[in-house]
This record gives C-alpha cells, structure tokens and sequence, in this order.
C-alpha cells in the first residue's frame, strides 16, 4: 500500500499533476478558476507521490425551506488506484467537510448501471435509496 494524502483543493497549483481519467476531460484553467471561486464549491484530491489520484466535487446547497445540504457532485479516481480505498476515504472527508460547513446531509446520484459507485455509496450506509429520472437541458 502506498501513503495517500487527501486535501482541499485551494487553487490551481493543486492540480498542477492529474493522473489520466482523474477527470472526465482536461482540467481548463478559467473554468478551474470560475469553480474554486465559488465558495460553495468544494473540491477535495487525494494524492500520491506528489500526483492526484482521485478528486471528490460537491456543492452546498442552501435552502429557504429545508435544511442545508450537499451535493456530491463527481468522485473519480485514476484506473490503476481505483478498487483501493480512495474513493472512500475521499467521500468520508467530503463529508466530514459538509457536516463542519452546516450540511445537515448529502446527496448523490449516479447511472442504474454503475455498479462500482453504487457500491461505494451503498457502503456509506444511505438513509434512503431511490431512483429517480434526470432530464438534461442544452442552454
């Protein structure tokens, strides 16, 4: 087993080393920049070796008529790290992270057939789990 360290991103230095298939495309500078920007942002990487391995994005959503909540956005990890704990101990910080920001809890979805993030989330221990119907829209 190799040392993983797991930190919040604060700027773009920390994705100066991206393993492949970290991320679904190339990280685009102003983009990085418009997101860590936001202060409901969040995003946390787990590093080995000075190279990250695994990426974990979620969003505080803030409510008028329900409690705070966050949104888990996106967990990856690189191929040759992946089945080794990562993607766990990213989702655990993120959301040790939300709970210390006022979240009163999280929520994540994922396609019927991804059977490997639906073992992670399940391992989580989900207070519900549900299907739902997701409609995208091109603005």
């Amino acid at each position: 087993m190799f040392p993983v360290e797991i930190s919040r991103v604060a700027g773009a230095a920390s994705l100066a080393h991206v393993a492949p298939e970290v991320f679904d495309g190339a990280i685009d500078p102003a983009r990085l920049e418009a997101y860590l920007a936001e202060p409901n942002h969040l995003m946390l990487v787990a590093i080995v070796d000075g190279v990250v391995v695994g990426q974990c994005a979620a969003v505080i959503h803030g409510h008028p008529d329900k409690a705070t909540e966050l949104y888990i956005d996106e967990v990856g990890v690189a191929p040759d790290f992946q089945r080794q704990g990562i993607a766990r101990r990213l989702l655990d910080e993120m959301f040790a992270l939300g709970k210390a920001l006022g979240c009163a809890e999280a929520w994540v979805g994922t396609e019927l057939d991804n059977e490997a993030a639906r073992g992670l989330y399940r391992a989580h221990r989900p207070a519900t789990e549900e299907s739902f119907v997701m409609y995208e829209y091109d603005l």
